[in-house]
């Protein structure tokens, strides 16, 4: 998987209508709708805000009164195609006064998120879990210190009569933490899911 370092956008003009391709990356579909809306009121009067948003989760896209299959599929195939996630794709249109054709239309909205694409630097994703770890409260310093070692975030606490950590790591180093957890804490270290 990958994602976007950094938004980007293009211009197409095809057979007079203006085509803008903005690609940004999203944490949220509520930063994604934000984005849109900010999107809406820089680029005033355009005839469609067509989007595609590839965001764990929360998923979506929207043709944007054009017609069904002729916008948002052709920019997901291209998301899809190039293995992003947390991205939102939009392409303003203008309308030119002249019509595309369904045909058309699927051509241009792919090809604006495509040439946006071309311009992007993408990351590589690795792929994250959030596993949840019980220890007793004597532990807790060590499970704490061992999740910074292996650059896994404490997401949460709960107490009761232990301590219970939430944590955010790589799957590629779970096994590795586990181990050196279960050494470290002489065994008293529970996978709680």
């Amino acid at each position: 998987m990958y994602a976007l370092a950094a938004p980007v956008n293009t211009e197409l003009d095809i057979k007079k209508s203006r085509f803008i391709g903005i690609v940004m990356p999203v944490a949220s579909r509520e930063a994604a709708m934000r984005e849109l809306g900010a999107l809406r009121v820089c680029y005033p009067n355009a005839t469609h805000y067509c989007w595609v948003l590839l965001c764990e989760g929360a998923s979506g896209f929207d043709d944007d009164g054009e017609p069904g299959g002729t916008a948002a599929k052709p920019m997901y195939n291209v998301l899809m195609h190039k293995g992003l996630t947390n991205v939102l794709a939009v392409v303003v249109r203008y309308y030119g006064g002249i019509k595309l054709g369904a045909g058309g239309l699927t051509r241009a909205y792919g090809q604006a998120v495509s040439e946006a694409l071309k311009l992007a630097t993408l990351t590589a994703v690795e792929p994250t879990t959030e596993p949840r770890y019980r220890c007793a409260f004597a532990h807790e310093a060590t499970l704490r210190r061992l999740a910074e070692r292996h650059a896994a975030d404490v997401l949460d606490a709960a107490y009761d009569d232990g301590v219970t950590l939430r944590l955010r790591l790589k799957v590629r180093d779970v096994a590795a933490f586990e181990a050196d957890a279960t050494e470290a804490l002489s065994g008293g270290l529970t996978r709680c899911d």
